[in-house]
Formats: C-alpha cells, sequence, structure tokens
C-alpha cells in the first residue's frame, strides 16, 4: 500500500469504526483545512500530485481517512474547471443514452445513506472516502441506494440506460442481474452487466456518463453526477464536507 495510506490509520468500515473521524470532526480540523489550501496551492504549481500529498500528509500528520478526503477532493483549479464544463444537470438527460459507473455511484450513495464522510470535490463532484471499492458487499443500504437510482432514471426519462459492474468485485453478476430485474419491473429500457474493465466501455461511451472517477472524467464528453445529486437533493447532505476555499490573494 502506498505511504499516503498507511496501515496505521484505519479506513471507513475497517476496525467497526474504531479509531475514525465524523464529518463535523472534520470539518473542525484546522491543521486538515490548512493542508489542503497549501495542496491545492501546489497542484495549482505543478507540482506531483502524489508526492505532494506524501509530504503534506506527513508535516501535518493526517490519519487515512483525512489524506483520503484530500485525495479525493483537491485538485487544481485548471482539472477542476475542466471537469466543470463537463458536468450537466439531471434536466440535460432526457432522450440520451446513459452509462453508470455501477459500483462507484452504489458506493457514493450507500456512503451518504449510512452517514460516512463525503466530500464536494474542488470540480463539483460529491465523492466518498471509504476506498471500499474492492472489499464492497451487497447489503439492505445498496437496495436503498439502487431503489434511488431507479427513482432518478424514472425523472431524467435517458433514452437507455446501461448499468456497468465491476466483475472482479464479488456477487456483481447477482448485483447486475438485480438492476435487470428492476428495470424491467419498472418498464425502464436498459441493461445491466458486470464486466472485467468496465473503464473500457465507459472511456468513450457516445452518451453521458454517470460517475465521480476522475480518470473516466477526464476521458469524457458530458459527464453527471448522479450520485451527488441522489445525496443533495433527495438523500441529504449531513455528512458532505465542503471546502472553505480562500478568494485568490485572500
Amino acid at each position: 500500500m502506498s505511504p499516503i495510506f498507511p496501515h496505521s490509520s484505519p479506513r471507513w468500515g475497517e476496525g467497526e469504526g474504531e479509531g475514525l473521524m465524523t464529518s463535523d470532526e472534520m470539518l473542525k480540523s484546522k491543521d486538515l483545512q490548512k493542508a489542503a489550501e497549501d495542496f491545492r496551492h501546489l497542484l495549482n504549481r505543478g507540482y506531483p500530485r502524489k508526492a505532494t500529498l506524501e509530504l503534506l500528509g506527513n508535516r501535518y500528520r493526517l490519519i487515512s481517512d483525512e489524506r483520503h478526503l484530500l485525495h479525493r477532493g483537491v485538485f487544481s483549479s485548471m482539472d477542476s474547471e475542466s471537469r466543470r464544463m463537463k458536468k450537466i444537470s439531471i434536466q440535460e438527460i432526457r432522450n440520451k443514452d446513459l452509462a453508470i459507473d455501477g459500483h462507484n455511484v452504489l458506493i457514493t450513495i450507500e456512503a451518504g445513506l449510512s452517514g460516512r464522510p463525503l466530500v464536494l470535490g474542488d470540480d463539483g463532484f460529491v465523492r466518498d472516502i471509504s476506498g471500499l471499492s474492492g472489499s464492497f458487499k451487497k447489503t439492505e443500504t445498496t437496495e436503498k441506494a439502487i431503489q434511488f437510482i431507479i427513482h432518478a432514471i424514472k425523472i431524467m426519462k435517458p433514452r437507455q440506460t446501461l448499468f456497468l459492474f465491476d466483475a472482479p468485485i464479488s456477487m456483481s453478476g447477482e448485483l447486475a442481474q438485480e438492476v435487470r430485474s428492476q428495470l424491467k419491473r419498472e418498464t425502464l429500457s436498459g441493461e445491466a452487466m458486470a464486466v472485467k474493465v468496465p473503464e473500457k466501455i465507459l472511456i468513450g461511451f457516445p452518451g453521458v456518463v454517470a460517475t465521480s472517477d476522475t480518470a473516466i472524467i477526464d476521458q469524457s464528453k458530458k459527464v453527471l453526477d448522479l450520485a451527488g445529486y441522489i445525496i443533495t437533493k433527495r438523500i441529504g447532505s449531513k455528512s458532505l464536507l465542503r471546502w472553505k476555499i480562500k478568494p485568490l490573494g485572500g
């Protein structure tokens, strides 16, 4: 594991919550806020992301959750602006083809339902900070998250919807089958599949891609923050952290 996220600092979902920070604790951390400001400043000047995060993490003695928060929420002004220009609203989805990054969207919505910390990134996308994708397990919360997504699809009215789940993650095939059943039950045009590398389909998809994955966003033309919409407009955003960004020259 990269030294950016040391083993000594537990992640969300590990150790039954022992030693983990709440959203309120993170918001009150002056060191975390200062680290975010320094990180943003250095990224804007072209410093390498990974090495800079490690340097600041060590300087401010940040634990794993805090480093994840910086990693998923702080970006250079250039990257942030580029992604914001690709972001579209749910009102723009009607009659367009929509591809959903299944685990990415589900895990983020589940974090919101469970009260785990989320961050509104500098680029305008909501992300969880759990790093749970590899150990994802289907639960009752997953069922609720799927229902929120299906409801959103009914509102957005895309021409058709393609859900893509990571086949290497346990029970992905069953998850895809459940989503297919839900789409059929609601008479929504679409498909759900578990594929080895969803990115190969998502990157270059001719319609709109729903994800908060920066690598996919950077290589897509139109992106929907579906999880962000559901969390802020449907679930409530009590666990969502927003950076206090100082104005230039401030």
